[in-house]
C-alpha cells in the first residue's frame, strides 16, 4: 500500500474540495491518503484576500476598476473557507519526506503557484539537497477565476521546481479523462485537474472536475506503489 500526501493551499475553498476528491481517489484505489494544508501567511497585511477586505474599499464602495474582484462578499467567503479548513493539519517537511507520492493543489496566481506554496517549497530545500523526494510520483491540481486565467500555465510552471526535487510527474491522460474533451466551461487538461472558481469565487467545483481530481489521486497512488520498491 502506498501512502499519498495531498498537500494544498486554498483561500476560498475550491482547492480544499479538489483535495478531498483526490483523497477519495487514492482511497478508492486501495491506498492511504493524508490531506494537509499549506498555511496562509501569518501577517494580516500579506493574506490572500487583503484587497477584498471591506476596510480596503474606497469610501465603503467597490473599487470602480476592479469592483468585480474586490467585494465584501469575497472576504466573507475567504473567512468562511479558512474556518472550514482549521481542522486540516498544516503540512511540514517531514510530511513530504514520509509520503510515497504527493498530489499538490493550489490556485492560479498570475499563471504560477501562489507565494505561500513557493515559500513552502523554499523551506523544504533540505529535501532537495538530500534527494529525499527523488523518484516519488507527483501531480498538480489548480483553480482559476475563468477559463483564460492560467489553468495550464500554472501547472506547467509548477512542474519545474518539482523536477528540481527529483519527483516523477504524473499527468491526466486523454483516454482516462473524457470530461475535459468538451466545449463546456470546466477545468481539466492533460497536465492536471483544475476547477473554475468564477471571477467572484462563487462557483463550486463541478462534479466532472472532482472526478478528474479523484483520478489523479488514484494515478499517483498506483505509480507510488509501483516505484516504492525501486526507490
Amino acid at each position: 500500500m502506498a501512502n499519498v500526501l495531498i498537500v494544498y493551499f486554498s483561500a476560498y475553498g475550491h482547492m480544499y474540495r479538489m483535495a478531498e476528491a483526490a483523497a477519495r481517489g487514492v482511497e478508492g484505489a486501495g491506498h492511504a491518503a493524508n490531506v494537509m494544508r499549506i498555511p496562509e501567511f501569518r501577517h494580516p497585511d500579506n493574506v490572500t484576500a487583503l484587497l477584498d477586505h471591506p476596510s480596503r474599499r474606497q469610501g465603503g464602495q467597490d473599487d470602480p476598476v476592479s469592483g468585480a474582484f474586490r467585494t465584501g462578499a469575497r472576504w466573507e467567503k475567504y473567512e468562511k473557507a479558512l474556518e472550514e479548513q482549521k481542522r486540516v493539519p498544516e503540512a511540514t517537511t517531514d510530511d513530504l519526506r514520509a509520503a510515497d507520492g504527493i498530489v499538490w493543489g493550489f490556485p492560479t496566481y498570475y499563471g504560477s503557484m501562489p507565494a505561500q506554496v513557493k515559500l513552502f517549497l523554499d523551506h523544504s530545500g533540505s529535501l532537495c539537497a538530500g534527494g529525499e523526494l527523488e523518484g516519488k510520483p507527483t501531480g498538480v491540481m489548480t483553480s482559476a477565476g475563468s477559463i483564460h486565467t492560467g489553468h495550464e500555465a500554472t501547472i506547467l510552471t509548477s512542474i519545474v521546481p518539482l523536477l528540481h526535487f527529483g519527483m516523477i510527474y504524473v499527468g491526466l491522460p486523454y483516454s482516462q479523462n473524457p470530461e475535459y474533451l468538451t466545449a463546456d466551461a470546466i477545468g481539466g487538461s492533460p497536465y492536471g485537474p483544475s476547477t473554475l472558481a468564477g471571477p467572484d469565487s462563487s462557483r463550486t467545483p463541478d462534479e466532472r472536475e472532482l472526478r478528474m481530481a479523484a483520478r489523479l489521486g488514484a494515478r499517483v497512488a498506483r505509480f507510488a506503489e509501483a516505484v516504492k520498491g525501486i526507490r
